[in-house]
């Protein structure tokens, strides 16, 4: 049976549609995932993420211990600062994308993806071994509500006790909402500006009503994971069992940036990157755009039209409400990455045209 976040019963109070996501039961969404989309882009959208797996690394020598198990320097994190990674096996396939957060000099917390959450917290104590640092899985200690969208600022304003306009992109901070001991960081994963909630279980339904009553009159909504997929997808924004993958590395999805060579005590899958560093990746993650109106969809083929030949895969695809035309992510040789290059897509059997352009597809107004 799936587990059910803290806000289980206000889904249903609102008649969401419901899914078995990753072994939990998560609203797809709650009306219409278009009108929940464009909400968020031109107002806030409320989502519950409280399926997300959050571990703890506490001790003198935690950053060292995060520094070898993840691609990128933990220990150079700021206070109150946080940090995009990734957990790779020796292999350099990538286990989890993650978001990395320092609490205090000796203390971390690794939001990981809910499929993976066990798996990172199990790799990150084994790599954790010998260092003065203690691992702990507290992913059912938090529950975790986002505020997404160009309003989502003014949301938070009117619920809590933070200096919310004053909070940098990637930062987080104590706070307090709707009376509650929160932890806020403005973060996401929609291209908008928004805010994620870490708060305890029984706090979450108090922080969601909160949120929800002081947004509904600056157009927010409560918003589900289909909207949250056609979302990041236009912002380009890679999916873990999608765009990265076991067999995919950092350097195919263009994000080699993240990996930071020559650390003190190295990384796990140091010298498989570095060998894919130096040879190049053998495919390369591009933005298609199709000039009809079926979608590409993950798993099927790109193909060269004049040959036939396929070139690479779509990993990500949907119609775009923002763009009004279908769009996809997709993993294609080299050679056929260029923007501008003319492709086709196998939608069942029918090679759909598409355009190599380059991503995001949408990126909001600063």
């Amino acid at each position: 049976m799936a587990q059910e976040t803290p806000l289980a019963a206000v889904h249903r109070e609102l008649g969401a549609k419901l899914v078995d996501f990753a072994g939990w039961s998560m609203p797809v969404r709650y009306g219409s995932e278009t009108a929940e989309h464009l909400a968020v882009r031109s107002a806030a959208g409320l989502f519950d993420l409280s399926h997300m797996g959050e571990v703890e690394v506490r001790g003198p020598e935690a950053g060292r211990a995060l520094d070898r198990a993840l691609v990128g320097r933990a220990s150079a994190i700021g206070v109150g600062r946080a940090r995009y990674s990734m957990l790779c096996a020796e292999d350099g396939g990538v286990i989890d994308d993650l978001v990395v957060y320092r609490l205090g000099e000796e203390e971390y917390l690794v939001v990981a993806n809910a499929a993976n959450a066990e798996e990172v917290a199990a790799e990150i104590t084994a790599r954790a071994d010998g260092f003065d640092a203690v691992v702990h899985d507290a992913s059912h200690q938090w529950a975790l509500v986002a505020v997404q969208g160009p309003r989502s600022a003014e949301v938070l304003e009117a619920v809590s006790d933070a200096d919310v306009a004053a909070l940098k992109y990637y930062a987080a901070v104590p706070a307090r909402v709707a009376g509650h001991e929160v932890l806020l960081a403005r973060t996401g994963y929609t291209g908008e500006d928004g805010f994620e909630v870490f708060c305890r279980p029984a706090d979450a339904e108090a922080v969601w009503r909160a949120a929800s009553a002081a947004g509904q009159p600056l157009g927010l909504v409560p918003a589900g994971l289909s909207s949250r997929d056609t979302l990041r997808l236009e912002a380009g924004m890679p999916l873990y069992g999608h765009e990265l993958t076991r067999a995919t590395t950092p350097f195919e999805v263009g994000l080699g940036r993240v990996v930071v060579f020559g650390k003190p005590d190295g990384f796990v899958g140091e010298e498989a990157l570095a060998r894919r560093r130096d040879e190049g990746p053998a495919s390369v993650l591009v933005g298609l755009v199709a000039s009809g109106k079926r979608s590409p969809r993950a798993g099927q083929a790109v193909v060269d039209p004049a040959s036939g030949e396929a070139v690479g895969e779509v990993t990500s695809g949907s119609p775009s409400p923002t763009l009004g035309r279908p769009v996809a992510m997709a993993l294609v040789r080299p050679g056929s990455a260029e923007v501008g290059t003319r492709l086709a897509v196998d939608v069942r059997g029918s090679h759909e045209p598409v355009e190599v352009v380059a991503l995001p597809f949408y990126t909001r107004a600063r």
